[in-house]
């Protein structure tokens, strides 16, 4: 194993975490086995090999997908509040490892260490959140139009789901899925990105502990790894009646058509394009905090991360200059270290996508006011350390309308009312998250009316990124209408069934129909 941090513990806590040299990709919990491919994975800190993964080919899919059948018809005859407090150990789990597994998220992703312990205290709180969540399995009960009739609903596991997760965020949104799916009944089956597998691997080893301490069965938690293909092995099963996929609207697209053509269902949580609104009356003190950190926290790459800045003309070059000199004391290098506010992109091909992006705004009339740049020297050997840029350019430009995975933020202006800067916010294809700053009542209150903001998240006087595991994940329009997390998400993981009990001595039928024998 090729480690270079090891001034920040990351050889100490590969080892806690059971990530070895080269790791077998293919695990129903437990068990672990591979035929496949190897796949390297390099962190973007250093641009040093970690370890390696095998692949999952066909014939290991399938052992994964029969050992997870058979897990659920056992698991889902565990009480849901059994389940419940499976699902409360983990977390317990997360948080003795909480340390280890956040420096691992942040050396193999790349994001600060801040971040990946942030990342894992998602995971805590969606396990706190899931085990409350097992008392409260909840239907409703209905009045029948029949005498001595009774009439209610009720939710059942769906059986087998499938967990397509993004490098990104490469154990939180799994854990979104995965504590909700397990409290309802469910068993998983998790690819995580082919860019992030040994955080996969981490999270297995953790689960598979506590399954092994309450001697459940195999296929509860299973880990598959693998390129498009070993993905389109799910989307294109019958036996995985629903995909949550978080990704590119591009992936969102295909897993979708796949998946439709089969009748199955879909999560879906796709690509962002996320605007601030800086009205005249907005604190800008605070405005400028939640742009800075939208807009450069995680390099960008967050799909809740700030794209553009819709702020009023009469305001515009205050907030420009405030916007440029905090950007000067940005202080960008090695993650793990906490003095640090950005670290690198995840890999070259970012690289080039933000340089891509940088020439195609210039090229559409923009206007660079921070210049952006890859940074080069002792510290910055990998090649994905790159300078958050700002640049002035309007909505309708093509590089703006696209979500450009890397930190770069879009300046432009507005006049009149806060009508004309809705229009520019929810004026691209994208519809995840969305925010104002204003100490306005009635601007804030028509961002948030039915004419307002077309988001799936709507924040006043906070940024786009940050949100919190209690609320349903999720956006509109190419995000793909899917949620995840918390409020009533757990129902997309389980099938409703309507239920009448007949308890007279005679058999009416609804609506009067008469069918006298």
């Amino acid at each position: 194993m090729s480690i270079v941090a090891t001034d920040f513990g990351i050889e100490e806590a590969l080892k806690s975490l059971g990530v070895k040299e080269l790791n077998a990709g293919t695990s129903t919990g437990s068990k672990w086995f591979s035929n496949g491919s190897e796949i390297e994975s390099n962190s973007p800190v250093d641009g040093q090999l970690i370890a390696k993964v095998t692949s999952t080919t066909k014939e290991d899919y399938e052992n994964v997908v029969k050992t997870a059948h058979a897990a659920f018809k056992e698991w889902r005859m565990l009480p849901a509040p059994k389940r419940g407090d499976i699902v409360r150990q983990f977390g317990d789990k997360l948080r003795e490892f909480k340390e280890p597994l956040g420096k691992l998220v942040s050396y193999e992703m790349g994001k600060s260490y801040q971040e990946g312990l942030g990342e894992v205290q998602e995971m805590i709180d969606i396990c706190d959140f899931a085990l409350g969540l097992s008392r409260q399995l909840h239907g409703l009960t209905m009045h029948s139009e029949r005498p001595l009739h009774r009439m209610y609903e009720q939710y059942h596991p769906l059986g087998i789901v499938g967990i397509i997760s993004a490098f990104n965020f490469p154990v939180a949104v799994w854990s979104w899925n995965t504590a909700l799916a397990w409290v309802c009944g469910d068993v998983c089956i998790w690819k995580p990105s082919e860019k992030t597998p040994l955080t996969g691997v981490a999270c297995q080893n953790l689960i598979a502990e506590v399954l092994k301490e309450n001697d459940m069965p195999e296929g509860i938690s299973c880990l598959i790894n693998g390129d498009y293909k070993v993905g389109e092995l799910m989307t294109h099963d019958n036996r995985v009646p629903l995909i949550s996929a978080t990704g590119s609207i591009r992936m969102g697209k295909i897993v979708a058509q796949a998946v439709g053509a089969r009748l199955g269902k879909s999560l879906l949580e796709l690509g962002g394009n996320n605007a601030i609104i800086v009205t005249p009356e907005a604190d800008l003190k605070m405005t400028i905090i939640g742009a800075v950190f939208g807009a450069v926290g995680t390099a960008g790459q967050r799909c809740t991360s700030t794209r553009r800045l819709i702020i009023h003309e009469s305001i515009y070059d205050t907030v420009k200059k405030k916007l440029v000199d905090a950007y000067k004391q940005l202080r960008i290098g090695n993650p793990l270290d906490e003095n640090n506010h950005v670290g690198p992109v995840i890999d070259k091909d970012a690289v080039k996508n933000y340089q891509n992006a940088l020439n195609k705004v210039v090229e559409e009339g923009g206007n660079i006011l921070v210049e952006g740049g890859v940074l080069e020297g002792e510290g910055y050997e990998s090649g994905c350390y790159v300078k958050p840029a700002i640049a002035e350019a309007q909505n309708h430009f093509d590089i703006v309308q696209e979500e450009t995975f890397a930190p770069i933020l879009y300046l432009m202006k507005y006049s009149g009312d806060v009508v004309n800067a809705l229009e520019l916010q929810n004026g691209v294809k994208q519809g995840l998250s969305s925010a104002i700053m204003t100490t306005n009542l009635r601007e804030a209150e028509q961002f948030l009316s039915h004419s307002g903001s077309d988001c799936g998240i709507a924040n006043v006087n906070i940024g786009t990124s940050g949100a919190e595991i209690g609320g349903a994940f999720g956006g509109e329009k190419e995000t793909g209408g899917g949620r995840e997390s918390g409020s009533d998400a757990w129902k997309v993981y389980m099938r409703r069934q309507t239920n009448t009990i007949n308890y007279s001595t005679e058999l009416p039928l609804a609506q009067g129909i008469k069918f006298d024998l």
